[in-house]
């Protein structure tokens, strides 16, 4: 696994830091708590029902995004993060002219309300490489997610994704197609995520990390300190086969307009980023994994949100926290109808 490069350099005392601050690290998953393990040598899977498949519009669209990009007015250099079908964001990333080989983060869960069905919400890191405006986007996403449509629930859940083509025909969600390779036999992949975090109560968040095996060139995911969860081979890629050119960290919400407005579909704990700890949810520690397999904090980034007046993002830098940001929003309201 890829080192520390060097401890975070020591900068002055942050404004934002509050010794009430309760954060509990290490939420863990709803089914661990009956006690069930996986016998040796085999890994836990989410069954697939019936239902699962009748609320997707599709086989072929079962367990995959849907996206269609279109242009943003932007900086040159933003990553073109928007699609037809109304998918909004809130993220921070980095530029597109290094060589990256892998990311982490500190992600603070909560349990965002979907309007509609088909809509969903996700805080996640996005490993990215090819082109914005072509078909040959490679993709490697993990995070927790809500999403009725593909769950059946409304439980903030962990998953991944990927996408070779831009999100058009390969890739798909966890373990719904043949892709990800999951080794551990303790986490699973589609699984909720518990406990979560309470408006001005404790705050629980969950560490992920992606990183290419410079020996092999597979992708990994770890989950918390150290925990391997699985890979993605790097021959489902054409250009993360050799590394990645951004990175991104933030939030992402479907606004599918239900009667023409806004949706108030939430996105991470549905208050914006300046209501700040315990109230608005955050992304901490950003890193990133260099050229001679080291992770080291990320300094230089740029943030994103296509309207402020629904989702937003403000980010800051501590010794404590290293790079990090708020972000999210409640959707529909008076500015955002």
């Amino acid at each position: 696994m890829p080192k520390m490069k060097k401890a975070l350099k020591e900068d002055e005392a942050s404004s934002e830091r509050n010794n009430e601050r309760v954060i509990i690290e290490g939420a863990w998953q709803m089914w661990h708590r009956n006690g069930t393990r996986c016998p040796k040598g085999t890994v836990p899977i989410r069954r697939s029902t019936e239902h699962d498949v009748l609320r997707a519009k599709s086989l072929f669209d079962f367990g995959k995004k849907q996206h269609r990009r279109i242009p943003l007015h932007r900086r040159a250099d933003a990553p073109d993060v928007v699609s037809g079908n109304g998918h909004e964001h809130a993220i921070a990333y980095t530029g597109s002219s290094q060589e990256v080989y892998g990311a982490r983060a500190t992600i603070n869960v909560w349990d965002p309300s979907i309007q509609v069905v088909n809509e969903f919400s996700l805080s996640q890191i996005w490993v990215l490489s090819g082109s914005f405006d072509g078909s040959d986007l490679n993709s490697i996403e993990a995070g927790w997610q809500v999403s009725p449509e593909l769950y059946g629930d409304s439980r903030p859940r962990l998953f991944t994704y990927w996408t070779s083509d831009s999100y058009q025909a390969t890739g798909c969600y966890n373990l719904l197609c043949a892709g990800f390779i999951q080794t551990n036999s303790r986490i699973a992949i589609g699984a909720a995520i518990s406990p979560i975090s309470t408006y001005a109560g404790n705050q629980f968040d969950i560490t992920i990390l992606i990183w290419k095996d410079p020996k092999l060139g597979n992708w990994w995911m770890g989950f918390g300190e150290n925990l391997l969860v699985g890979y993605w081979p790097a021959e489902l890629f054409t250009h993360l086969a050799d590394h990645a050119t951004m990175v991104e960290w933030g939030g992402e919400v479907v606004n599918s307009r239900a009667n023409g407005e806004h949706t108030s579909t939430q996105m991470g704990s549905g208050h914006f980023a300046e209501d700040g700890f315990g109230k608005a949810s955050y992304f901490r520690n950003l890193e990133i994994v260099d050229s001679d397999n080291s992770l080291s904090s990320v300094r230089d980034i740029s943030i994103l949100a296509e309207n402020t007046n629904c989702y937003n993002i403000k980010n800051s830098y501590n010794n404590e926290w290293g790079t990090h940001f708020y972000y999210g929003g409640p959707g529909r309201n008076p500015q955002c109808p």
